[in-house]
């Protein structure tokens, strides 16, 4: 793939006035779109941090202000010629409203128990994470998986990455695979044991992420790309109050009845 260079200016990360490392950084993007994973008839493009200059942990934290996320090691942000559909989004961990639905899929989980780990690439871990791909993504594009795959997606060794697992007794049962940031939680992936489906384990992961974020004093948790018209990203609009990046600037998201 070709790569089109981007200077990357201070004041070109937040509308906040924060102030960048002083190391600048350089952005790319490919020189050619591709097929869009969530529209049909879109193409694709994302502009992302040069893999061989990558940020520092406060840039990275300007950087997810900015509407920027981390895939391994991989930090980007959708830049498409003709669609600006995907909208970053957080949950505002202060002001959060826990309806009767979730302190339900609380309520009916307290027998499960969650361990807090560092990154690390085993193979509990990797057979949830197979498992999970196999039955619930074969149409994504993790499809089919692998363990390299996995090691450089998610088992990154970064000093703010954690490992929210999911326990049933002493069983993994799922993991929550986060970053700390100044400012929030960035949920960067979630898998479970796809026989656990009743247990509501994605929700539940965001439930917990929250309470998380509120333990830690954070205010956000920022649970990646809110998408209109995307079946596959409403579910992020049942976390209330939630806010999406656009022209700039964090503001409410809008309000969508449920279909």
């Amino acid at each position: 793939m070709h790569l089109r260079y981007q200077a990357l200016r201070n004041g070109d990360l937040t509308g906040n006035n924060h102030q960048l490392d002083p190391q600048p950084l350089k952005l790319l993007t490919l020189v050619e779109p591709h097929k869009c994973s969530y529209l049909a008839n879109e193409k694709a493009n994302s502009v992302f941090v040069d893999p061989n200059n990558s940020p520092s942990w406060s840039q990275y934290c300007h950087l997810s202000r900015a509407g920027f996320r981390r895939s391994g090691n991989h930090f980007y942000r959708p830049n498409c010629p003709s669609c600006n559909a995907c909208k970053p989004s957080r949950v505002m961990v202060n002001d959060f409203r826990w309806s009767k639905r979730f302190k339900r899929i609380l309520s009916q989980n307290k027998d499960l128990t969650l361990e807090v780990s560092q990154p690390s690439l085993t193979e509990d871990h990797y057979r949830i994470y197979e498992r999970y791909i196999n039955i619930r993504h074969m149409d994504g594009d993790m499809y089919p998986p692998s363990i390299r795959q996995y090691a450089d997606f998610l088992a990154t060794n970064t000093g703010y990455t954690q490992f929210i697992e999911i326990r049933l007794e002493e069983a993994l049962i799922g993991c929550s695979v986060v970053d700390i940031m100044d400012d929030g939680i960035s949920a960067i992936y979630t898998y479970f044991e796809p026989e656990e489906s009743k247990r509501s384990l994605g929700t539940l992961a965001v439930l917990w992420q929250i309470k998380y974020a509120q333990k830690l004093k954070l205010p956000y948790v920022y649970l990646g790309y809110w998408i209109k018209e995307s079946r596959k990203m409403m579910y992020k609009n049942q976390y209330q109050p939630l806010e999406i990046f656009e022209a700039d600037v964090w503001q409410p998201a809008p309000q969508i009845p449920p279909s």
